[in-house]
């Protein structure tokens, strides 16, 4: 297999791009702004698995040309990708009543825009194949979160562009689905607030209420991306620990 991921040089995008590396998967990733950790990555891919071929390319996923020139070169690297993991995402926090119009349309652009210009680009490419897998990284905050409205109402989005991509193209050998993790720790949760964390070590019904391992969330996207997930197609799936709302 061939995976195309986004947001692939820390975090959960870092955790998927090596483990489809360790099991065999070439992989072309994508980073925004970190180029060191986009190279830290390439090197640990290679250490776990000097056979397959792993390459990053700067992306800005909220603009269309920017997904098509790199969507180009990809194509042109590796001839073809046969599984898209849009995880790359970004909070721009804020109340409701003070939140600024740049705020709002950073979200909606990040992470929900972003994902379909990334769909977009691909689709005719497993069109041509007959196959084609895509999976879409959502949030426990889709079902509204406070001071997120606008990261909610995106990935809210998220979940009835996949679900149309399902029903438009599930004929055509194509899937699509979304994980919606909960609490892991990553770049974009170091800063959780206290009262968050204790929140959710509180309510997770986990030993200890602990936090998910990126191992845990990576084998997921293993699994969609193989032959034994062809039957999955326009679900949202939860991989929370059985905490599934918030505050």
């Amino acid at each position: 297999m061939i995976y195309f991921v986004t947001g692939g040089s820390r975090g959960l995008g870092a955790a998927i791009v090596l483990h489809a590396a360790k099991e065999g998967h070439d992989v072309a990733f994508t980073y925004f702004s970190s180029p060191e950790g986009a190279k830290k990555v390439e090197e640990q891919a290679k250490d776990l698995n000097p056979n397959v071929k792993v390459k990053s390319y700067q992306m800005d996923q909220r603009d269309p040309n920017s997904v098509e020139k790199v969507g180009d070169q990809v194509i042109e690297d590796f001839d073809t990708v046969e599984v898209i993991v849009n995880n790359a995402g970004a909070n721009f926090d804020n109340l409701l009543v003070s939140m600024s119009n740049e705020e709002w349309d950073n979200a909606i652009a990040t992470n929900l825009s972003g994902p379909f210009y990334v769909c977009r680009y691909f689709m005719t490419t497993l069109l041509a194949q007959r196959f084609g897998r895509i999976i879409n990284v959502s949030s426990l905050s889709s079902v509204g979160s406070s001071g997120q409205c606008n990261y909610s109402a995106a990935k809210s989005g998220l979940h009835g562009l996949t679900q149309s991509i399902a029903k438009e193209y599930g004929r055509k050998g194509i899937t699509a689905n979304v994980l919606a993790p909960g609490y892991f720790e990553t770049e974009m949760t170091k800063d959780l607030p206290d009262d968050l964390r204790h929140f959710w070590k509180s309510y997770c019904p986990m030993p200890k209420g602990r936090t998910g391992k990126l191992e845990e969330f990576s084998g997921v996207v293993n699994f969609l991306a193989s032959p034994a997930s062809g039957f999955i197609n326009g679900q949202i799936i939860p991989i929370n620990g059985g905490l599934d709302w918030g505050p």
